[in-house]
């Protein structure tokens, strides 16, 4: 009867340490997704933070250079959240997935601080080359949903990555990359303080350069207008 009560309080104890220890997560998903009510809330049930503290146990395991575990804690996990990090990525700290179904971060993948990624999006390589192959994302950048950034590129810091965008070239700090092959949009060269996680006012610079175009053409038509208005006078 007594082990009963023992093992309850092992559990409590033990949610309490996973609690602390993973606060700066549990707090990125407090503060960026407006559905989490609470801190237990997100530690009980939100399968982006399960994934990351499999992933936490694997890549410690993979540092030690422990052979074939950190794999099956992997692929586990991917089996439980629908979510697969490599342990031999590098991630830093507030990152965030939200949702996060069929999201998969590269095995040479390195990721900043307070990194938020939507479900569908993919860290990957572009083939079979070896080394350094996968992408590194830089501090407070956002990948929209179903996004692809692959390749051993670098994403700078406070950048929107626009959904379902491939990105496969370099993106400077503080801009936001629309499009397939992703295109950068500036944003008047201006760092966006905090993090944007407003997908509806990304910018479309195709739609951008064809307004620009039409404005242009109405000038002309306008000009020509009078040029005409004075030829008939004369």
């Amino acid at each position: 009867m007594e082990f009963f009560p023992i093992s309850i309080l092992v559990i409590f104890l033990g949610l309490v340490v996973l609690r602390i220890g993973f606060r700066q997560e549990i707090q990125a998903a407090m503060s960026r997704d407006p559905a989490a009510k609470n801190s237990w809330e997100v530690l009980l049930t939100y399968a982006g933070l399960h994934a990351i503290m499999f992933y936490r146990a694997a890549h410690r395991l993979h540092a030690l250079k422990i052979p074939f575990l950190p794999r099956f804690v992997s692929q586990f996990a991917r089996a439980v959240t629908g979510i697969e990090i490599h342990p031999g990525a590098k991630i830093g700290r507030g990152f965030f997935i939200d949702h996060g179904m069929g999201v998969v971060i590269g095995e040479t993948t390195v990721i900043g601080k307070n990194v938020t990624l939507f479900q569908g999006v993919t860290l990957g390589g572009t083939g079979k080359e070896r080394g350094k192959r996968h992408p590194t994302i830089g501090d407070n950048v956002v990948v929209s949903t179903g996004a692809k950034v692959l390749g051993n590129i670098t994403i700078g810091d406070y950048v929107n990555v626009g959904a379902n965008a491939v990105v496969i070239r370099d993106v400077p700090s503080n801009c936001t990359v629309v499009g397939v092959p992703g295109r950068i949009a500036r944003k008047k060269g201006k760092r966006v303080p905090g993090i944007n996680l407003d997908h509806t006012k990304l910018p479309d610079p195709i739609a951008e350069r064809l307004e620009n175009l039409q404005h242009e053409i109405d000038i002309i038509e306008e000009h020509l207008g009078q040029i005409e208005k004075k030829q008939e006078h004369e």
